[in-house]
């Protein structure tokens, strides 16, 4: 019985190591473009309806954490049907290496949200500029899963970041477009990069 344990350890670190070594191909230009859609659609709906969707700060971060976990939904849910169809027997390797690449990053993004929102809201101007700074670092954590000139995407999130952060350090004024425009132009890029490597790999 140790024996069998012990092979069917040695074949699921074999698959670990095999699915560590691949691309993960996991992630679809079409549905990262539709999440830059989104963006920048919820920015003008809060420009457009301040009193409904940006009322306070709880309300104008609310709509954008809601937006969140709806891209989040759709681009997991894609990811799977993708690593199925392209990875086969290894895609729960593919998607469980995939995740745990962008978790520590997407887990710093909600906890800080949480305790400056709830703790400090006066600094709530921050979450804007920290939040794609944090992207960016979960992008190049997983760039040696991904198509190397996404290391462009990473680049653009975290000078988008550190610009946000800067351009409203004096005024403190949140604007729809802070979260917007950086994450809608950074999905399409991210979209594009997809796209011609898919293209090329085919």
């Amino acid at each position: 019985m140790a024996d069998l344990d012990r092979a069917l350890s040695d074949i699921a670190d074999i698959r670990h190591q095999i699915a560590a070594a691949h691309l993960f191909r996991g992630f679809g230009p079409l549905v990262i473009a539709i999440t830059g859609v989104l963006s920048l659609a919820v920015a003008l709906a809060q420009t457009l309806f301040p009193q409904l969707l940006s009322f306070d700060i709880d309300r104008f971060f609310a709509i954008w954490i809601i937006t969140a976990f709806i891209c989040i939904a759709i681009i997991g849910i894609e990811m799977v049907a993708r690593s199925r169809r392209h990875h086969g027997a290894l895609a729960a390797d593919m998607i469980q290496h995939a995740v745990e690449q962008f978790l520590p990053a997407g887990a710093a993004g909600a906890a800080l949200g949480i305790v400056i929102l709830r703790h400090a809201p006066d600094a709530a101007w921050m979450l804007p500029g920290i939040w794609q700074v944090l992207v960016a670092l979960g992008i190049f954590a997983a760039l040696r899963r991904l198509p190397r000139p996404v290391a462009y995407v990473g680049a653009w999130y975290f000078l988008s970041g550190l610009f946000c952060l800067m351009m409203i350090s004096e005024t403190r004024q949140l604007s729809p477009w802070l979260m917007g425009l950086p994450f809608g132009l950074g999905q399409f890029l991210m979209a594009g990069i997809l796209h011609v490597a898919g293209r090329d790999a085919q």
